[in-house]
């Protein structure tokens, strides 16, 4: 079985979309619904959701981060005045914008996402590359939804997330007993790599912990469409945590990493299309790729007049060398 073909032939486990949407609406500290305000002013009737995920979400704060969102619009043509935002985001979505709100004590800044609900559901169900379902694999919540039926496709859309993610990373494991912790933390090292990305090799392994009681949660609920490939043990060994057994041959372990290979080739490509892309929609974007490369590896990158000038030509230079010196994996 494919992977593309473990997402179409089976019908989601209801636990799945409950154990989702029961993270999804879980609370979150009042300062976001500032962002997500200025969210709804800007998109109006054509706004469908606005979903957090990242950083500031696991820390549960704001400070003086960057707020990530997903901004989830009807279609590109209600959500754009301008004519080639519209292209942009069909042509390779999503775009990204930067948004920042002043209030008499703070400012909040967030980077947001845009993406129509169609492309939203067919990224985190059928996409080859992980760039979608990878992210939304992970806990997010869902601060702002148009209507309930809205919502019930953002959670059915996060449980393909799950085991869009799940599937691909068990058969890469190959016949073995793991834990869920091993897992999640084998299939975010895989993700990770499959795009241009500043993370240690040592992020997925923290992620994987922070959010540990979550990826086991969701392990077991998505058993029932794991069927063949993935099983819980009867009995625990040495009675500690819960074991799965990895159903998956030698043949199959091996032509899943070469799909593993194919999407990190993939994504190089992709990436380097969307931070040119980000070049004309997310002011400030030279500024921000500089603060998050040094945040994550210490590098410190200097941005010279040259290189605001033109961000598309010195920045693939930049990383270029970056890559090269195995700052960006």
């Amino acid at each position: 079985m494919t992977d593309r073909a473990l997402t179409l032939d089976r019908k989601l486990p209801d636990g799945l979309v409950s154990e989702v949407a029961s993270m999804g609406s879980r609370p979150v500290t009042a300062d976001f619904s500032i962002l997500v305000e200025e969210l709804k002013l800007r998109f109006e009737s054509s706004l469908d959701a606005v979903l957090l995920y990242g950083s500031c979400l696991r820390s549960q704060e704001i400070g003086d981060g960057v707020v990530d969102f997903y901004t989830v619009v009807d279609n590109y043509s209600n959500a754009y005045q301008e004519h080639y935002l519209r292209y942009f985001n069909a042509w390779l979505p999503p775009n990204v914008f930067y948004l920042e709100v002043s209030t008499q004590k703070k400012t909040f800044r967030a980077k947001y996402a845009v993406i129509s609900m169609a492309e939203f559901e067919k990224g985190n169900q059928y996409w080859f590359h992980s760039y979608l379902w990878a992210r939304f694999a992970q806990p997010v919540r869902l601060l702002y939804v148009r209507n309930e039926t809205v919502r019930q496709r953002i959670y059915n859309s996060l449980a393909h997330a799950v085991v869009a993610f799940l599937g691909p990373t068990i058969k890469a494991l190959g016949p073995c007993v793991v834990t869920a912790e091993e897992i999640w933390v084998k299939g975010l090292t895989l993700t990770y790599a499959a795009e241009l990305r500043p993370e240690r090799e040592s992020r997925a392994r923290q992620l994987t912990e922070l959010n540990l009681d979550d990826y086991e949660h969701l392990t077991e609920h998505a058993l029932p469409v794991l069927v063949g490939m993935l099983e819980k043990l009867p009995q625990e060994p040495q009675g500690r945590g819960v074991y799965y057994r990895c159903l998956v041959d030698e043949a199959e372990c091996r032509s899943s990493l070469r799909r593993w290979w194919l999407r990190r080739f993939q994504g190089r490509i992709l990436s380097v299309l969307r931070l040119t892309k980000a070049t004309f929609t997310f002011r400030d974007c030279i500024d921000y790729a500089a603060w998050k490369i040094e945040r994550h590896t210490g590098v410190s990158i200097e941005v010279t007049p040259r290189l605001r000038r033109h961000p598309v030509l010195f920045g693939c230079k930049v990383f270029w060398k970056l890559f090269r010196r195995g700052v960006l994996r």
